[in-house]
């Protein structure tokens, strides 16, 4: 029951107190879980990011889900999913209630103009550790770069690249198993 407790706590803290979602959350669950906890090491939890991502739903709650999962079972998913969302949905109602007579104070519009450039960076952050941990490269950097293009540019939904990744992926092993 305390390792729960633990799970819960640690993943409400997290949820807390971290702007921008679940990717500027990367930092704190990877400070969190694998260096002050040591739930799971390094490696493993870049390599449950890469799994994470493609699970439909909130990524924050998916990788809540996959610690607590991996370190308590069923009680430890629910323990940290619950840490995870609860501060969420107070946030979101406590703004939901007080932020529509606030959201035309000129203070207020600049203290989110402020917070913009602070999310980008928290997400721009764990994305640069997960292609070092991804092991990207010059040859391999193509990739990503035209995934980013395909998505931005070309409009295509990241489904379909996703899609195509896993036949291309698929294809690619059972030629080389064939041979």
């Amino acid at each position: 029951m305390r390792i729960c407790w633990q799970l819960f706590t640690t993943f409400l803290n997290i949820g807390a107190f971290t702007l921008g979602g679940g990717y500027a959350m990367l930092d704190m669950i990877e400070r969190a879980v694998v260096k002050r906890r040591k739930w799971i090491d390094s490696e493993e939890f870049w390599d449950s990011i890469a799994v994470v991502q493609t699970l439909p739903g909130v990524f924050a709650v998916n990788c809540a889900l996959y610690v607590g999962y991996k370190i308590k079972g069923t009680k430890g998913a629910i323990a940290s999913c619950l840490g995870a969302m609860i501060p969420s949905i107070v946030i979101m109602l406590l703004i939901a209630i007080f932020f529509t007579d606030y959201k035309d104070n000129p203070t207020i519009e600049k203290i989110f103009k402020g917070i913009r450039p602070c999310v980008v960076a928290l997400i721009l952050s764990p994305s640069i550790k997960l292609c070092i941990t991804a092991k990207v490269n010059w040859k391999t950097a193509i990739f990503p770069i035209a995934t980013v293009f395909l998505i931005w540019w070309c409009k295509i939904s990241p489904a379909y690249i996703i899609l195509g990744a896993i036949v291309f992926c698929v294809g690619h092993a059972f030629i080389i198993r064939d041979k």
